[in-house]
């Protein structure tokens, strides 16, 4: 059966691309003029450098915005681009590690835990850089984070695949809470009883090793991202705090129940019972995936006051600056 196309106009191909170069291009300038200490890797080696890298990254969110544009592409580009994001921040972190401090932000190390964006003001109660970009992207995108930004969520989506049958997914509702729970109430607790730095170093450390342990060994047996639904703090934070962003995923009259998305759907936000209610579950990072498998395109971005093909062209603007910016910038 052929697909209907809400998303696509041949004769608007060139706008999104455009839209996210020059979002990129502007904002990485910006950044590149107004601050004094250089936040460009190539500025900090070559002096003009940073130039050059605002035109390359700018450049590599136009062609990423050109080839996610296409619902039915949009999937493997979203793994490639979401990949790299991951292979370009470890890097960085590996290369800062082995005596290359230029390649850190400021030159000191913190966490690389996504656990510590929420534990970390917690416990030191000062609000990072990092926690700044995190609540940026919540507030203008949505759960964008969870399906383009975070480090770990990377690994997370390449571990656990695409299952192959279309197998109920557990919702671990009680579980999130109570990890949730733990997390916030460890961190105020070791604040409140003046822990030593190294032992909430530890803890973080433990934090992060327990998620590794969960995304190598659970995801890929569940062809689902255990580690970013069930176990993540941020990820359940995520879930209630991207309510505040007018984005919202949901499922048209057109849908005829085949569950057919229900495969392509890695954070176990669609099955039965939430096709049939018209929108997914609240783990949903409106990550578009699904709109590939959907024959009647039943799945649309909305937005106050936008047809559903602009709403994810939005959507889309939004999230793919804000990728290619933080691998510009995100860094430990």
């Amino acid at each position: 059966m052929a697909k209907s196309q809400p998303y696509r106009s041949a004769k608007d191909n060139w706008k999104l691309p455009a839209g996210v170069f020059g979002m990129v291009f502007v904002l990485l300038s910006c950044v590149q003029y107004f601050v004094e200490m250089p936040m460009l890797i190539l500025e900090r080696f070559i002096s003009g450098g940073g130039w050059i890298e605002v035109l390359l990254v700018a450049l590599y969110g136009g062609f990423l915005a050109h080839k996610m544009r296409d619902p039915d592409r949009a999937p493997r580009w979203r793994s490639i681009s979401w990949t790299l994001f991951s292979v370009v921040f470890f890097s960085q972190l590996f290369l800062g590690l082995s005596g290359l401090d230029r390649f850190l932000m400021t030159g000191d190390l913190h966490l690389p835990v996504p656990a510590m964006i929420l534990g970390g003001p917690l416990y030191l109660w000062e609000v990072s850089f990092m926690t700044l970009l995190f609540l940026s992207t919540v507030v203008l995108t949505g759960p964008a984070w969870c399906s383009h930004l975070c480090y770990f969520g990377a690994i997370d989506h390449q571990l656990a695949g695409q299952s192959r049958e279309k197998k109920r997914y557990p919702d671990k509702r009680a579980l999130r809470y109570t990890l949730l729970f733990v997390f916030i109430a460890t961190a105020l607790l070791m604040r409140i009883t003046g822990v030593e730095t190294r032992i909430a170093t530890l803890a973080g450390i433990t934090a992060g090793v327990i998620g590794l342990l969960i995304l190598l060994i659970f995801s890929p047996r569940q062809s689902g991202m255990v580690h970013c639904t069930r176990f993540c703090p941020v990820g359940t934070l995520v879930m209630h705090l991207k309510k505040i962003n007018p984005f919202r995923v949901y499922i048209g009259q057109q849908c005829t129940t085949c569950l057919a998305c229900v495969p392509y759907c890695r954070y176990g936000a669609l099955n039965a019972h939430a096709i049939q209610r018209g929108k997914p579950q609240d783990s949903c990072t409106y990550c578009g995936d699904c709109l590939a498998a959907c024959h009647r395109s039943s799945i649309r971005y909305s937005f106050p006051g936008l047809s559903s093909r602009n709403a994810r062209n939005l959507y889309l603007l939004l999230t793919l600056s804000f990728h290619a910016i933080f691998m510009a910038l995100g860094r430990i």
